[in-house]
């Protein structure tokens, strides 16, 4: 999504108000939006707790303040900036963390972004945009942009079908139709799901709805979703992340508090930092139990 991601905030940069800092990252994907904003490109160097400080101030000054590096030392180095300097004083600086959940693969646990959007979202008024497709990043920088809080943009790589049309974009979109379970997949994963889905028939097949915007109460979930969770009363989620503070435990809270009842309730998530190996995104996923596969067997569609 890097490719998508530059050529947004390139078409942003003509405003004069706009800074993009990034902590020593955008090597071959980020050139054309350094030569695009000049010196309101900052490279602020391996100094991710100071680069949001310096952000916190940019954007206290009224300036539209981007700062963007690998996931984990977006939101992870410099969590007690975030917290202090931004989130405690409503400033809207926009984190962008390329590679959520396993996206780093192979480099290790140290990268791997599997509590983010958790840990983030226990802060004053902070949004979560986790994009599904290549496609949504545009949108995704536009309404990150006009969020008046501080936000996280958790980039990952858009995988659907070949030759699939990708809707739409929606912060709730329903990707396959069915009389199967309700299924809910944040972020880039739900891509990853459409083709096995679809593969099972109607009688059977997972309704799978693509998430992208956190936290839940942010939007309105949409009625058709909940029409579908009461004629199956089966709940599944997927997410790329650990199961503690996750998309599910926002979901189940938010629906006991609208007083709609599930019977039965599957969760697959990130179950892991360190395995006895590392290998890349896919080969992770399927530790976890996150891979197409799995899902069906989980649940019961197979």
């Amino acid at each position: 999504m890097r490719k998508q991601l530059c050529d947004a905030l390139v078409a942003r940069s003509a405003d004069p108000r706009m800074v993009f800092l990034t902590g020593d990252l955008g090597f071959m994907a980020l050139e054309p939006l350094q030569a695009a904003m000049g010196q309101r490109f900052i490279n602020a160097g391996v100094a991710e707790q100071n680069m949001v400080t310096v952000a916190a101030a940019l954007a206290r000054q009224g300036l539209d303040t981007w700062a963007y590096s690998i996931a984990p030392f977006v939101y992870a180095r410099p969590f007690e900036q975030i917290r202090n300097d931004v989130a405690f004083h409503r400033l809207p600086v926009r984190l962008i963390g390329n590679g959520g959940g396993y996206g780093y693969g192979v480099m290790g646990a140290t990268h791997h972004a599997i509590e983010d959007y958790g840990v983030l979202l226990t802060l004053p008024d902070m949004a979560v945009f986790a994009p599904v497709f290549d496609e949504d990043v545009p949108a995704v920088i536009e309404r990150a942009g006009a969020s008046p809080t501080a936000c996280y943009v958790r980039l990952g790589r858009g995988e659907p079908p070949a030759g699939y049309a990708v809707p739409a974009y929606a912060p709730w979109r329903q990707l396959t139709e069915g009389d199967g379970p309700v299924l809910a997949a944040v972020g880039p994963l739900a891509g990853t799901y459409i083709q096995a889905c679809a593969d099972v028939p109607a009688g059977r097949r997972p309704r799978l709805w693509a998430v992208a915007e956190l936290p839940v109460t942010a939007n309105t979930v949409p009625a058709e979703f909940l029409t579908q969770l009461r004629s199956t009363q089966h709940l599944a989620v997927a997410e790329e992340h650990v199961a503690q503070g996750g998309f599910a435990s926002q979901l189940l809270l938010h629906l006991a508090r609208q007083g709609v009842a599930t019977r039965r309730f599957t969760h697959l998530h990130a179950k892991a930092h360190h395995y006895e190996r590392y290998g890349s995104q896919a080969w992770l996923r399927r530790q976890s139990g996150l891979d197409p596969a799995s899902l069906l067997a989980a649940l019961d569609v197979d």
